[in-house]
């Protein structure tokens, strides 16, 4: 699956996220993950890979770019939540960089502002009943990480 060229895609702006991160972006992912992401070179092969990249706001190599340049707002974005953690991107990358990682360390930087989205418990009986029991499993998988 390849991404669409830069023409066609539409560009979305992602707003700010609704907590502030001390520090730069780059040093706090880097102490979660230890991933070496700035040798990234934005060859885009990790999104062509992504079996999700079409569902994505950002493209993962976006969402590389998007940490190297401190832009918070990445923190808002829906790929971080999207991604399934497949490690294709990270088995291709010519640079060894394990994007699944960084993905997860943005994702526990969201959840370490203990911001619920979702809480099950809202959810009407009837509803419950029909998540399948692997939805909630991959929830608390990804919430407690």
């Amino acid at each position: 699956m390849v991404p669409m060229p830069d023409a066609q895609r539409k560009r979305v702006q992602l707003p700010e996220p609704p907590f502030k991160v001390e520090g730069r972006l780059a040093e706090e992912v880097a102490a979660l993950c230890d991933e070496r992401f700035e040798g990234c070179y934005q060859c885009g092969t990790c999104s062509a890979g992504c079996p999700f990249v079409e569902e994505m706001d950002i493209t993962p190599d976006e969402v590389i770019r998007f940490i190297i340049m401190d832009k918070k707002s990445v923190l808002s974005s829906k790929t971080i939540w999207l991604c399934s953690s497949c490690f294709l991107c990270a088995e291709r990358c010519p640079r060894d960089i394990n994007i699944t990682k960084i993905m997860e360390a943005l994702r526990q930087l969201v959840l370490r502002q203990n911001i619920d989205r979702l809480r099950t418990s809202d959810l009407p009986e009837s509803e419950r009943r029909q998540i399948p029991q692997i939805a909630y499993v991959s929830l608390f998988r990804k919430s407690i990480g």
